[in-house]
């Protein structure tokens, strides 16, 4: 494809997208598809001969969108707000269209300095002191990751540079929450802890981590003659968007020793608006933290904002430096390739950038402020009917609730509340994700898609009630 090829079939891309955009409240929220449907569609070979990128994106219309269940429809409740905002969007265009690698700050400049420039722009927005250093990974999953590496060398002296694991002979401890994402416990086996030196810490009334619990799950490790390693606390659960009292547990882990990687991967988002601060405070005695951008702010995925109290562990345990890669400059500048796992990195600054500029602090606050009055709404909607049930603080934009007619209970209510559901999806006018608490069915309700306004939450109300009355 030629320059000027790419230019004619670039602005049909565009276009096509912003159709996407503009049309995509007409299509069902969820897919309807089969297993294997989309499969079958497809060629079973590559094409031999070359064609014509009109093909390609005729393929992409008729054969793929049927496939996809629609992030960005305003109805879209599920899971957790993934907004591509359409500014980030031409960002990550912009990124992949330039082609450039930040193997070190030499290999592209422009790229090590505007990911230390937005990374700040976002400690900044978040209200953190600037005591944080920040670095773009591409999940809150790699970041757990890293901060239990981190932690791992800080307990054991560094022993990569030794024997490792290996050479230990008192097994190192995790501790988090009951309540915690499934990627911590991930993480901590990927790190070598093992599942058995995982300990679930258990929650309150609200479903956040007990810190006596935390203290009593401490003292017992220590009594074993075991070491307690690292805390992961979470500013927002997935399930309920539960807040970790992070004062008492940053306590509790600088008396012991112990390295903080606070899981803000969704709600850090909310600390942008000053009045959200107080659901973290604490957060200042961590050691590491994580903040999707890509989730409720607004930035096309991927982009989670990891940050660290004190960079040299994270360098010290990262860093790589292999000939083709140095260069005079080294000792004035940040080498990426040194905060993270990977070697490369995307420019994936240039979409956080675009965002920021083209939205400013205020618009983003507006989203966001606008998101919470919703949840409140349906928060209070729910609430005043007698057949229903918040079953959960709505502490932000999640709304967990269940429809609990006269004579059901145990199984079968759960069957009652998976069918509801399962119809409401089904149904194309609204995606919503059920999910366990306390060991029985439930919906989350996420609100946050950037389309979504009053009338939609109030839409999706109307459609909960229709499809639960049918059961």
């Amino acid at each position: 494809m030629t320059p000027e090829e790419f230019r004619r079939q670039g602005h049909a891309l565009i276009d096509w997208i912003a159709d996407y955009r503009a049309g995509v409240e007409e299509l069902p929220v969820m897919s309807r598809v089969a297993p294997g449907e989309i499969k079958a569609s497809l060629p079973t070979a590559p094409p031999r001969d070359p064609e014509p990128f009109e093909a390609i994106l005729r393929d992409v219309g008729a054969k793929l969108v049927p496939g996809l269940s629609h992030w960005q429809h305003p109805r879209f409740f599920g899971y957790f707000p993934s907004n591509g905002l359409l500014a980030s969007v031409l960002g990550d265009f912009l990124s992949t269209g330039l082609g450039v690698l930040g193997l070190s700050w030499q290999s592209s400049p422009a790229l090590s300095e505007l990911e230390e420039v937005v990374c700040d722009w976002m400690r900044q927005l978040l209200g953190l002191s600037d005591g944080w250093s920040g670095v773009i990974q591409d999940t809150a999953s790699t970041c757990a990751l890293v901060a239990l590496i981190c932690a791992r060398e800080r307990a054991s002296g560094y022993a990569l540079s030794g024997d490792g694991l290996q050479g230990s002979q008192t097994p190192l401890i995790v501790y988090t929450s009951a309540h915690s994402h499934s990627s911590i416990e991930k993480a901590a086996l990927l790190a070598g802890f093992g599942r058995n030196h995982v300990r679930s810490v258990a929650v309150d009334e609200r479903y956040a981590m007990r810190p006596e619990a935390l203290a009593a799950a401490i003292a017992a490790d220590l009594a074993l003659g075991l070491r307690p390693c690292a805390v992961v606390a979470t500013t927002g659960t997935t399930t309920t968007t539960a807040m970790d009292p992070l004062g008492p547990i940053a306590l509790l882990a600088k008396a012991h020793g112990l390295w903080l990687h606070v899981d803000a991967a969704m709600a850090g988002s909310a600390m942008i608006l000053p009045e959200c601060r107080p659901l973290w405070e604490g957060v200042e005695g961590a050691d590491s933290l994580v903040v999707n951008a890509h989730k409720w702010l607004g930035v096309a995925f991927d982009c989670s904002l990891y940050y660290v109290r004190d960079p040299e562990h994270l360098v010290r345990v990262m860093s790589t430096n292999p000939s083709y890669l140095q260069s005079s400059v080294d000792d004035r500048v940040k080498n990426l390739r040194d905060w993270g796992i990977p070697l490369g990195r995307r420019f994936r600054a240039l979409k956080l950038w675009c965002l920021i500029r083209e939205q400013g602090v205020t618009g983003l606050q507006e989203r966001l402020r606008r998101d919470l009055a919703h949840a409140a709404w349906l928060d209070a909607a729910v609430r005043a009917h007698p057949r229903w049930r918040v079953l959960a603080p709505v502490a932000l934009q999640t709304v967990c609730v269940r429809h609990e007619p006269e004579g059901l209970s145990g199984e079968d209510l759960d069957r009652h509340t998976q069918a509801w559901a399962e119809r409401l999806n089904r149904s194309g006018e609204a995606y919503v994700t059920p999910a366990k608490l306390d060991g029985r069915w439930m919906v989350r309700i996420a609100v946050g898609a950037a389309p979504t306004e009053l009338h939609h939450v109030e839409a999706l109300w109307a459609a909960m009630q229709a499809e639960a009355e049918r059961g």
